[in-house]
Parts: structure tokens; sequence; C-alpha cells
């Protein structure tokens, strides 16, 4: 069975007492309760889409399980009239962060974008994306459709939930301009960490240290081989991150993909969620680990290293394993000393793909 069900994004009217109707949004500068969202379902899986948000995904259930981590401190609202809106991480879901993740000043020797700022969290998440529905024999999908402020980009995501229960995140990125592109490209949903939680990456992989918190791995930069990662004279397996130390920790890596058909996995006691995806266009996996050891992710990057978090967030435990192209979160730093930046030509698309299933697997 496959469907689509949504809510308008906007309040419903409100009728004075003159008889004019006015929005209610029109008539309050508090934060909307509700953006508006859209279910996709296919087989026994589903999607709810908050578009109003950036496009934001608040949920995925996969083989019964709804996977996404919820900040219950920060809810899915959309930002009163000029008030600084929230960034896309802290309130957990599913975002896509383009063409940066963190903040930073485009290089004065890129053609044609030169010393241009691009802020906290990239650009998709301040925009209302353009944003349509559709059902063919696949499964019903949804398309969100950005348009570039400080780069001549479009970027498309289109969301397909299929009748065989799996999940298809399909990309299209354009250059409109004269020049090259530079970018990076993350998906970044944010998983609940349990003592239960195993990460499922390429054995031996090398990874790379950007931040940390409560854990001595080396510095920014650093390379180790997954999943064992060196801290002091030890050893440490940060395969079930929860617990492979007993002290409270955040560390962000970037585990390489191999150029081919890869699997990228997080278990929880007897089901799986499986990212299937191809190396060759979706080359780094970015792992965020936070057991209870930092502020939220967004604020991580901003500074580079974990700060500890407020009282009210210190049994929060989330993860993220987020499929991505280039490193590390800067697209500066990527054109800079890590020499991982991605381009599109002028003129030219660029395409990538993942899918999620939801996989039951017999108890240990």
């Amino acid at each position: 069975m496959a469907s689509i069900r949504g809510a308008w994004s906007d309040p419903p009217p409100v009728r004075d007492g003159g008889g004019v109707t006015t929005p209610a949004r029109a008539r309050t500068n508090r934060a909307v309760a509700s953006p508006g969202f859209v279910e996709l379902h296919g087989g026994d899986s589903c999607v709810v889409l908050v578009p109003g948000l950036g496009g934001k995904i608040r949920d995925i259930t996969l083989a019964g399980r709804q996977w996404l981590w919820h900040n219950p401190d920060v809810p899915f609202t959309l930002s009163a009239p000029h008030a600084e809106p929230t960034p896309p991480a802290d309130s957990g879901g599913f975002d896509d962060l383009f063409p940066t993740l963190r903040q930073c000043l485009i290089p004065t020797w890129v053609q044609g974008v030169r010393n241009r700022q691009l802020p906290e969290g990239g650009e998709l998440w301040v925009e209302q994306p353009e944003f349509s529905v559709a059902a063919d024999e696949h499964g019903p999908s949804a398309t969100c459709r950005w348009t570039g402020i400080a780069m001549p980009y479009e970027l498309s995501r289109t969301v397909t939930v299929r009748m065989d229960g799996s999940v298809t995140f399909s990309y299209a990125l354009k250059n409109g301009g004269t020049h090259r592109l530079p970018f990076l490209w993350a998906s970044w949903p944010v998983l609940p960490l349990t003592h239960h939680t195993r990460i499922v990456l390429p054995e031996g992989a090398r990874t790379r240290l950007l931040s940390q918190h409560g854990i001595a791995i080396g510095r920014a930069g650093s390379e180790h081989r997954w999943p064992r990662l060196r801290v002091g004279s030890s050893l440490v397996d940060l395969a079930q991150p929860a617990m492979s130390l007993q002290d409270d920790y955040a560390v962000k890596l970037f585990v390489d993909l191999p150029r081919n058909e890869a699997l990228v996995a997080l278990e929880e006691e007897n089901v799986r969620l499986e990212m299937h995806l191809n190396g060759r266009d979706i080359p780094n996996v970015g792992v965020w680990i936070d057991r209870r050891g930092s502020s939220p992710p967004t604020v991580a990057r901003r500074w580079g290293v974990p700060l500890l978090p407020a009282k009210s967030s210190r049994s929060k435990m989330n993860v993220v394993l987020g499929p991505c192209r280039g490193a590390p979160d800067s697209l500066s730093d990527a054109l800079g000393t890590w020499d991982d930046a991605h381009w599109v030509e002028a003129g030219a698309t660029s395409r990538w793909s993942m899918t999620w299933r939801g996989v039951r697997i017999e108890p240990a």
C-alpha cells in the first residue's frame, strides 16, 4: 500500500468582527505551533517531512521503528518574525547541509564566488524550498528544490518511499553559473544513542578526527582506522559508542568509504537501519557521537570543539551517521588543509543517491 497525507502549513483563517478573514499567522508574532507536514507511506514504512523548516525530515519509520532523535527542548516550529532562527540540527530529525556545514568565508582564489560568506549549517535550512509531491509505480515521493543565495546553484532532493518499504534519497545539483563551484554536502540524521547501539562501517577504513571532548584521540586531522581509535596508550572500539568508555564524551569523525557499493548501518537490538550507497558518489560518512559529552551539534561545529552542555541536556545521548561528500565541516577548510571539497562544473549537473532499509535481525 502507498499513500500521501499532509496538512497545510498555515493556521486556519480567523474571521474578525467586521467579517474580514485574516490569516491567523498575520495576527501574532509568536512562533507557529505547527509548520505543516507531509507523510509518505509505502509498504510498512513512513517518512514525515516538514517542508517549511528547510525541507526537514521529522520521522523515518522502517521495520517498525521510528529512527530519528527529537530534542525535547527544541520543538519543530517556525521561528517568530524577526527572531533568530533555530539552527537545523538542534531540534533533531534529518537535515541536508549544503554548501557548507560550518560558517566560513569562501577563499579569494575561487572564481565567481570569492570572499562570499556562508552561514552556519549551510543555506538550505534558512529557506522554504519549492515543494511538490507525486506518486507513480515506484511509490509516493516528495521533492524539495532550493536556489542558492551566495552561490548560483539549484539543489533538489527527492524522497521516495517504495512499495517494498525502502526509502530512496535522490539528489541533483545544477551549477547555473559561469565558473565551477566548490561545495560540501552532508546528510545529518540525528539518531538516539542507547547501550544497544552498534555502528557498522567498513573495517579498517581511514578515520579522521575533527573535534572531541572528554576523549584524547589526538589533534584535529589525525588519522585512525575504524572502529579502533588510539586513546593514549590504549585502543578504544567505537563500534558500540555508549559502551566504549566509562566517562562521558563527544567526538566528530569522518570515515572514508570504498569507491564501490558500500553499506553504512546502525543496529539497535533486533533491528538494523541500513544505508546503501556507492562510495564513488558519496565517499565519506560524518560520525557524530554524543554520550552526554557536549552541547548541541551546531554549537560544536561553530567552535570546532564540543562544549559542555547545559544542565538540562546532561541526559541526552545521540549519534549522527551521515553519508556526505567532502570533509571537514567548513568549506574553506575543505578547500585548504583537508583538500577534500567537491566541485560541479559550470552548467553541469551532479547527481547522487542513497537507499535506506530497515532489517530485522536475530539477537546475538
